[in-house]
């Protein structure tokens, strides 16, 4: 890391290939459905976050559970790699997600994925996924499903 929380440009990072924006998180960042924190978005702002629990984004939520981790048994949602989900009036979408580990083998190709299965959502707009790594996934994401799926409970 580098001061002030900001990620290193290193170039062999598979995720900066990519082309994906990587902002990072503060620890302690906004939970699931939680709007984008206000320093990082403008008081003029005209697509603000949907309410939660929105019908759009109860069907974006429905699709994020049907895309499975390659490497464990569970959906992406339900293992926690979703750390927020925005959806403005307008159905422009961001999703904040991260990977397991830095070095996992789908860091190319998840949120690709992810990006274009709420594309074919009907009702959305324009489509952001940021992959982030602060704070990094632990097994404290999982939900209940998700822990009892894994053998964990």
């Amino acid at each position: 890391m580098t001061p002030a929380g900001n990620r290193a440009e290193n170039p062999n990072d598979p995720a900066l290939a990519s082309g994906l924006r990587l902002p990072v998180m503060r620890p302690g960042g906004p939970p699931i459905h939680s709007p984008t924190e206000p320093e990082s978005r403008s008081a003029s702002d005209p697509h603000p976050p949907a309410a939660p629990g929105s019908p759009l984004q109860d069907r974006i939520i429905d699709v994020l559970r049907r895309i499975r981790d390659p490497e464990l048994p569970v959906n992406i949602y339900d293992l926690g790699l979703i750390y927020g989900l925005d959806v403005s009036p307008a159905g422009d979408v961001t999703v904040r997600m991260t990977l397991t580990t830095p070095a996992c083998p789908v860091a190319r190709s998840l949120p690709g994925q992810v990006e274009q299965r709420v594309r074919a959502v009907a009702g959305v707009g324009q489509v952001r996924v940021e992959l982030v790594w602060d704070p990094p996934w632990t097994k404290d994401r999982l939900t209940p499903a998700a822990r009892l799926q894994l053998g964990l409970v």
